[in-house]
């Protein structure tokens, strides 16, 4: 559902990534089709090597997909040269892992954390304390600018990660399982510390999660089940004052005609095998498939 004032920011197209490793070839996309508008919090769930860090990886210019288009903003991830791919990821992508060792120095306060990359992209001293001051206060560890990350809980250290990702303003922010060490209490911290840059600064977000409640957070869940996209989510608004919004998740169809059942609905029809769909006169029945000697 695309909001009358966004338009598309991220468009994949047919995304297939293949690792060959010695004679092995281990397929982890297959096909993904995904549209995320400017301005919109995105999260993809899907269980362990579905796909869904590989995808986030070729967003953030780290890898290249095997076949397929990719377009972030203006750019073309499949023409870009090298020069222009550790430009992209330093100036236009703001990348947040899950272990907080990757994100901070240990020997860097907070202040001294968000103010690195501003360093590097030449912005004077006035202007980065300004910038890091802000960004901290919005994560809520304004109070805490100069303490070492060891003196930080993990949920802080995160928060204070946020900041140094976004330091350089990037319209896009791709986080790798954020709350994967974290108990609720301090994951939900950092979704809301996440929200807040997402509502401010109109950041693109796309966040790659087990956690069962991003859905609260997100304006859109996306499931990825063995490299394809299988499901959405989406929160729909309530207009009475006593109702939370509801939310609702559809199956997805691809651009060549592929859905994918979730695996309650497979279990649940007692499927076992090989087995196509059939569509005749409006209505779907499920039917062996045929052998390959005799498709027609």
């Amino acid at each position: 559902m695309t909001e009358p004032n966004r338009r598309p920011f991220i468009i994949c197209q047919d995304l297939f990534k293949i690792y060959k490793r010695a004679d092995l070839e281990v397929v982890a996309l297959r096909g993904i089709d995904l549209v995320v508008q400017q301005g919109e919090f995105l999260a993809i769930i899907g269980a362990s090597g579905s796909g869904k860090s590989t995808l986030l990886n070729i967003l953030a210019g780290l890898d290249r997909p095997s076949a397929g288009r990719v377009w972030v903003g203006r750019r073309d991830l499949l023409a870009m040269t090298e020069a222009d791919r550790i430009a992209y990821r330093r100036k236009e992508v703001g990348f947040l892992w899950q272990s907080a060792g990757r994100n901070l120095l240990p020997y860097l306060t907070a202040q001294e954390q968000v103010e690195l990359p501003m360093a590097l992209a030449g912005i004077g001293p006035f202007s980065r304390r300004k910038r890091a001051r802000e960004l901290l206060e919005m994560v809520g560890l304004g109070d805490k600018a100069r303490r070492l990350p060891h003196q930080l809980s993990g949920g802080e250290q995160q928060r204070v990660a946020i900041a140094v990702a976004m330091a350089n303003n990037p319209p896009l922010l791709l986080a790798d399982e954020p709350t994967g060490e974290l108990d609720t209490r301090t994951a939900e911290e950092v979704f809301r510390a996440l929200k807040e840059v997402n509502r401010n600064y109109g950041t693109t977000i796309v966040l790659v999660t087990h956690y069962p409640g991003a859905g609260r957070w997100a304006d859109r869940v996306v499931r990825i089940r063995d490299g394809r996209i299988a499901s959405e989510r989406l929160q729909l608004p309530s207009f009475r004052a006593d109702e939370q919004a509801r939310e609702e998740e559809f199956l997805v169809v691809d651009q060549v005609g592929r859905v994918q059942l979730p695996l309650e609905v497979v279990k649940g029809l007692g499927l076992t095998g090989r087995t196509r769909l059939i569509v005749q006169e409006g209505r779907a029945v499920i039917a062996p498939a045929q052998e390959e000697g005799h498709a027609r």
